[in-house]
């Protein structure tokens, strides 16, 4: 029988939207009549606060403010009564949940959940784990627009987060690998935003992997020194073509028994990669616009798509801008494989490696024992995202 926690703690929940506290200007009726003075301060409220406090008892257990689910709060359920599942996509107020019976459910979330204090954009993600509640499918339920009712999340591990519009946007959940999908052309390959993804990947500690798509548009010889700076680190790179099918079998191989999220901006072929190694899936599938060859928004909200072959794979809506998340300016270079071995012989311990003296990373640069454009590279990250 599990064992249900008693314990009482105080979370912190958002702040409710409320009117003005003070009923009136007490400086501006101060100054026209000064006898006002001792009845304000026997009844005016002069905290700021307002009459809602943002803490709330609950019964639970409180995370370490280094969890990764975000929500320092772990609430106590019954885990008897409760179903177990995965969310495999979120859409509005509903998440749709694969439950361990085999079941798929649509599921709102329980008020707690969505009133918690948090920096996430979102309660639940894709790929979150939770525990939930069915409600009766003979007509009685207790939500007209759903048949569950999320109740708690698990703890997430590794994950994919962007900033948007200064709060955390988690894209996918619970991943070990990501995919970082770039176009030879129609779009054409950005460094700078494949960079940005392996550096999220770095610090989540998930295996990043550079697929590039659409080889058949150009010359592979072409984009042999691209793909030779990030092989010389380290990273799996990945000519593909969902077109002709050419290294399809591999990639399908390499997502067997993972759970892998793909990324990229859009048009790049997210979606035709997934048909391609899955025929019969029916992703939908937009062009590129000939005005601005750019991609066109095919996927709205990222899915869990569990594989015939085993494992399971993350399509995400395509990524125009991916601004980091949670990584400082003086963390970049330690996260970038070939910039981190001389990181620690800079004169200054808090050195950008950008106009100090005496820094192992600049003359690593001037000696050819760091490529050049990668060190542009770096220089383009904390110029554009971090600075």
């Amino acid at each position: 029988m599990a064992k249900k926690r008693s314990g009482k703690f105080r979370a912190n929940f958002r702040k409710k939207h409320q009117g003005r506290v003070r009923r009136g200007d007490f400086t501006r009726d101060f100054r026209e009549d000064a006898s006002q003075v001792d009845d304000a301060v026997q009844s005016e409220r002069l905290s700021g606060k307002g009459e809602l406090t943002r803490k709330r008892t609950i019964h639970g257990a409180d995370a370490s403010p280094d969890s990764a689910a975000g929500m320092h709060v772990h609430l106590d359920v019954d885990e008897e009564k409760l179903l177990h599942g995965r969310v495999l996509s979120v859409h509005g107020l509903q998440s749709k949940v694969l439950g361990d019976d085999g079941v798929l459910y649509a599921c709102a979330v329980r008020q707690v959940l969505k009133s918690l204090s948090t920096s996430q954009r979102n309660v639940i993600v894709a790929g979150d784990r939770v525990w939930f509640r069915a409600e009766s499918r003979d007509g009685v339920s207790l939500k007209s627009e759903a048949d569950g009712m999320i109740e708690r999340v698990e703890p997430r591990t590794g994950m994919i987060s962007r900033t948007s519009r200064g709060r955390q946007h988690v894209l996918v959940a619970n991943i070990d690998a990501m995919l970082i999908i770039a176009s030879a052309e129609q779009p054409g390959i950005k460094p700078t935003l494949i960079d940005r993804m392996i550096l999220t990947a770095h610090q989540c500690q998930i295996e990043p992997i550079v697929v590039i798509n659409k080889i058949d548009l150009v010359d592979l010889a072409d984009l042999q020194p691209l793909i030779g700076v990030y092989s010389s680190m380290g990273y799996r790179v990945l000519p593909t073509s969902a077109e002709t099918g050419q290294n399809i079998e591999y990639l399908r191989a390499l997502l067997q028994n993972r759970q892998t999220a793909l990324a990229g901006q859009s048009g790049v072929g997210k979606s035709s990669l997934l048909n391609a190694v899955q025929p019969g899936l029916g992703l939908a599938i937009g062009a590129v616009s000939t005005d601005n060859n750019k991609g066109r928004h095919t996927t709205t909200a990222s899915q869990l798509i569990p594989l015939q072959s085993g494992g399971a794979v993350f399509d995400t809506p395509g990524i125009r801008q991916f601004q980091l998340w949670d990584i400082s300016a003086s963390e970049v270079a330690g996260l970038m494989p070939d910039l981190r071995p001389y990181v620690s012989g800079c004169r200054y311990p808090d050195c950008l490696h950008l106009a100090e003296d005496d820094c192992a990373v600049k003359n690593a640069v001037a000696d050819a024992r760091i490529d050049a454009r990668r060190y542009d590279a770096y220089c383009h990250l904390l110029e554009e995202e971090l600075m």
